[in-house]
């Protein structure tokens, strides 16, 4: 339970990644989204933990907006802020370190066992005066972390409330909107996804019911780079993106997950023959003619399904199923297109 000081200078090697991490955060912009993916992709390798997470506070709950290492399969997952040392963080608004969970009265303790972690940083995220999250790392050592670790996550803490700042400036529901969706289409961003997904498949799996996944991949955006330019690029992604939404349900969720990878929650499926039935006209409407700039583009879409609980109850298991059907429908396209 000791405290930390998160003041400690980080070495000059570790100062001069951060620096860098700096600049590629610029390139992002406003995707405040893939700024925290950043953060959470590249706090490991500066501070040596095994994970790291960025975890927003939404209602009762701390939500996982971003995460990697051995936490990569908990985006999207919602635990109560009560109870949790992240919501303790959130209300006190300080760093708080936890040497370790075998000990410590502020965690969780079975839940810090299940994902194999010892000791914490918890570093606040702090917008328009007031905390909204928190930038965690973890390792699976007792009292894993130095003080220049916390130093180090202090300011790439500081980098995630910049890029806040600036994409959402003092609105609250702007900054919700800035990290849980993708700037260049609006679409909901990969870590929405595993929150509807999560929450959808608990309610299907309550309700005894169907529910159907859609991976979904672009047809051909390197060649529309590589002979039109990004900008032509961009244009076919929001194409299709407005395209998809227009060919789902109200209670669909269509989101980007990827550079050109989509994929759709399908709640309240009847059958497999329905899926295919709305991944059928969804690829329909995304193939119709499309000009840029007085140019025709050729768009076009792959798309794998999987069905709860028909192929699985496990969402990662589900969005592996999902993957390896898409790949097996570019596969039978390559084919034909061969033996054409």
């Amino acid at each position: 339970m000791n405290q930390i000081a998160d003041t400690a200078t980080p070495s000059p090697d570790t100062l001069l990644r951060i620096i860098a991490a700096q600049t590629e955060i610029a390139k992002l912009g406003l995707d405040l989204g893939s700024v925290m993916a950043y953060v959470a992709e590249q706090v490991p390798q500066l501070t040596g933990a095994s994970a790291a997470a960025v975890e927003f506070a939404e209602g009762d709950d701390m939500v996982y907006r971003a995460a990697s290492g051995t936490a990569a399969g908990m985006l999207g997952l919602r635990l109560r802020r009560s109870g949790s040392l992240s919501g303790l963080c959130v209300q006190q608004g300080e760093l708080l370190h936890c040497i370790d969970s075998e000990t410590d009265p502020r965690v969780d303790r079975d839940a810090c066992r299940r994902v194999g972690l010892r000791s914490m940083l918890v570093m606040p995220l702090t917008h328009a005066d007031t905390t909204v999250g928190v930038l965690k790392v973890m390792s699976p050592e007792v009292d894993g972390f130095s003080p220049a670790d916390a130093g180090t996550l202090r300011l790439t803490a500081d980098l995630i409330a910049a890029a806040m700042f600036h994409a959402a400036r003092n609105e609250a529901n702007e900054l919700y909107l800035r990290a849980t969706h993708d700037a260049l289409t609006g679409l909901p961003n990969r870590a929405l996804f595993y929150d509807r997904l999560r929450q959808s498949m608990h309610t299907t799996l309550r309700a005894n019911g169907r529910l159907g996944i859609l991976n979904i991949d672009m047809d051909g955006l390197k060649p529309i780079n590589d002979g039109f330019g990004h900008r032509a690029g961009d244009a076919a992604l929001r194409e299709i993106a407005a395209r998809m939404q227009g060919a789902v349900r109200r209670s669909d969720t269509v989101a980007r997950v990827g550079g050109d990878e989509f994929a759709v929650i399908l709640p309240n499926i009847g059958n497999r023959d329905d899926a295919h039935a709305q991944s059928t006209r969804l690829a329909r409407q995304v193939g119709e003619p499309f000009e840029f700039e007085g140019r025709p583009l050729r768009l076009g879409v792959s798309v794998g399904i999987a069905l709860l609980p028909d192929d699985g109850t496990d969402m990662t298991a589900l969005i592996e199923h999902a993957d390896r059907a898409m790949y097996e429908v570019k596969r039978t396209r390559s084919q034909r297109t061969a033996h054409a």
